[in-house]
């Protein structure tokens, strides 16, 4: 069984969310899927808990309403990226439902639940307690400033909304209260021992997960509330537990049983399921970012041993590290970073499988940047993969009427050539098993590498004319690789390798595309189609790039009068600039909006004015917009420049005027 982590879908997925999950797991679900394993890959839409609900409270709509647009938007996106679920679901689904409820009798029967009375923060103006991310504050571990009230994002540790420091409510922004309520919380501590042995003698852990998770054990588990005092959710099973709903990572863990129940429902087998979580001959793949491991090693194997009916425990949790987008944490609110819909309308799904793939963040963090972008579609995609196969195919459409032509007794340098090939398919099978996709990736692209240095080697074009069967020899060697290239590329980019297989003309049949079958040649006289390039140069520059993607969201952005007018718009006098550490783009700015009030800003112009420039200068700034935090630093008013190619103006007023002045 694969499966990803659920995608929150208060909004459309960034390219950091897909690779490290859904992306990752489908790649590894295609592969085992050609090695003709029994697969099932599921996930599905995690529409309750608070982001959900802060968002349609922000929006003026019921909860229920923004799951079914966002459901039904992000399984339109999903399909277009060519990710290929068994059954991708949603925590709305009734068979979620009934299997969570029943899933938390069971433990709640086992002796596992208790209640406790407890004081929460509670927000007097919007008469409702604050869980999760109704609540921002600073962290007591790191002091990260908006951590919030489930998980602090710097330090990756699972918080409670109480513990916060100087905490607000997200909404109206006003200082909870302390108000006493009940909840049902799960013996967390009960595990430790199991949990534990379990992670210790998993050597299928990957290092990250299993450091992490020992050291959360080491530090010492704590009960965890179960319930919550949200509306929306799962109401919780409990005896008296009234309105309360079950807490949303712990209800959505869960998916993965209720995921792969529902797909045996729906295809008549009620006992089916039992194969995958039962069977101790089966195994389980988790794909998830490194934020998520504490929840699946073990917030999600405590449960599944709390239930007692003999679950299997996660055989491997592969957790990658963050993408960062040009050395900034996405953030859509900051118009940092590329999100899934966005990716698809500036290039072609492979070219962003590829390149999210071969970047994949497994042991560090890792930058996306349009020139990395650049880089790896032309030189790997076009300049090494795609140069192979047209020349190939070209050559063998002129000069061998489309067929592939026959060999005689193969020599040594071919045989070389296809052992060669042989082993990079071998690694790459043994990489992907591993979950190191990127490195398996990298043998794959290997491949053709290989056969462009053996076509250049032995310049077939010119033996057409001196030994003819020497260059048939040749090209019936390089379709061989070209064959087994669209085999292997399948998990990794299946519109090109669908598409490769078109021009081979390889039929449908499922047992012709076995892994198996990548290193076997197709037969002499086989006749393929006619060759045309797999992949356009991306020729734009990086600034051009950048440039297209704004454009692109200005001309799907509309904004009323009404929503313009409540932007307080003012000309701010520079007092202070100074270059921002670590970083070649941001500088910090100290910038007086009028009455000698001071407000920070942190602006990417680093390379377009040096600090000294700045100071002194008037501009026009926004001062009523939202502070945010870009690399670890509070920004709270934003700036304005107009950009002309490569030239960048901070936008400035043409006369004398005092620092406040209203702009209108």
């Amino acid at each position: 069984m694969v499966a990803s982590a659920w995608p929150y879908i208060y909004r459309v997925p960034h390219l950091g969310n897909i690779v490290g999950s859904i992306l990752s797991a489908d790649v590894v679900a295609r592969y085992y899927r050609l090695k003709g394993e029994d697969v099932l890959y599921v996930t599905g839409s995690d529409e309750h808990g608070t982001p959900i609900e802060v968002e349609a409270v922000r929006r003026g709509i019921p909860p229920k309403q923004l799951t079914d647009e966002n459901h039904k938007l992000i399984v339109d996106l999903f399909e277009k990226w060519g990710i290929k679920f068994d059954n991708y679901t949603r925590t709305e689904s009734p068979t979620h439902v009934k299997f969570v409820q029943e899933a938390f009798l069971k433990i709640y029967e086992n002796g596992y639940v208790f209640t406790e009375e407890t004081t929460l923060p509670y927000c007097p103006k919007c008469k409702r307690y604050l869980p999760d991310r109704f609540i921002e504050g600073i962290c007591p571990f790191c002091g990260y400033k908006s951590a919030r009230g489930d998980q602090c994002e710097q330090c990756g540790r699972l918080l409670e909304p109480a513990k916060l420091i100087d905490s607000y409510c997200v909404i109206c922004k006003s200082t909870p209260i302390q108000k006493k309520t009940k909840h049902w919380y799960f013996d967390l501590p009960k595990f430790a021992e199991p949990l534990r042995e379990f992670i210790e003698t998993n050597k299928q852990l990957p290092d990250n997960a299993r450091k992490f998770s020992l050291n959360v054990i080491k530090e010492g588990l704590k009960p965890r509330a179960i319930t919550r005092d949200n509306k929306w959710g799962i109401p919780a099973p409990f005896p008296g537990a009234g309105d309360k709903t079950i807490y949303v990572w712990l209800e959505a863990v869960l998916g993965y049983v209720s995921a792969t129940v529902e797909y045996f429902e729906k295809k008549g087998d009620r006992e089916g399921w039992k194969q995958y979580w039962l069977d101790k001959d089966a195994k389980t793949i988790y794909f998830i970012g490194k934020d998520n491991i504490p929840f699946h090693t073990i917030i999600l194997s405590a449960l599944l041993l709390a239930t007692k009916e003999g679950y299997n425990l996660p055989w491997n949790v592969s957790s990658t590290e963050f993408l960062q987008f040009q050395g900034l944490k996405f953030s859509k609110s900051q118009r940092v970073g590329v999100w899934i819909d966005e990716a698809l309308q500036l290039f072609p799904a492979d070219y962003w499988r590829y390149y999210l793939l071969a970047s994949r963040p497994e042991t560090k963090d890792t930058n996306f940047s349009w020139e990395q972008f650049k880089e790896k579609i032309n030189a790997d995609l076009n300049d090494t993969f795609g140069n192979f196969v047209h020349r190939t195919l070209t050559f063998i459409n002129q000069h061998y009427n489309s067929e592939i032509p026959t060999p005689t007794k193969l020599g040594a340098d071919e045989k070389r050539i296809l052992k060669s090939v042989e082993k990079k398919v071998e690694n790459a099978a043994k990489l992907l098993e591993e979950c190191k996709i990127q490195a398996a990736l990298k043998n794959v692209i290997d491949i053709s590498r290989t056969g462009n240095q053996y076509l250049n080697k032995k310049e077939p074009w010119k033996l057409l004319k001196t030994n003819p069967q020497k260059a048939a020899n040749v090209f019936y060697v390089a379709v061989w690789i070209t064959k087994t290239l669209a085999v292997v590329l399948e998990p990794f980019t299946p519109f090109t390798a669908e598409e490769l297989r078109k021009l081979l003309n390889i039929p449908k049949d499922p047992q012709t595309l076995r892994w198996s079958e990548a290193t076997k040649p197709l037969p002499s006289g086989h006749k393929i189609n006619k060759a045309k390039p797999l992949f356009q140069k991306i020729e734009a520059k990086e600034e051009e790039l950048q440039k297209n993607l704004e454009q692109m969201r200005m001309s799907k952005t509309k904004v009323s009068f009404e929503d313009f007018s409540k932007l307080d718009l003012r000309v701010g006098r520079i007092v202070k600039a100074e270059s921002v550490p670590k970083s070649s783009n941001l500088v910090k700015l100290s910038i007086d909006i009028g009455g000698g009030e001071i407000r920070q800003a942190v602006a990417g112009i680093a390379k377009h004015y040096d600090p000294q420039q700045l100071e002194g200068k008037n501009l026009a700034v926004v001062v009523n917009l939202e502070p945010r935090q870009i690399f670890g630093l509070d920004s709270q008013v934003m700036i304005l420049a107009a950009q002309d190619g490569d030239v960048v103006s901070v936008l400035q007023p043409d006369r004398a005027v005092k620092a406040g002045s209203k702009i209108k």
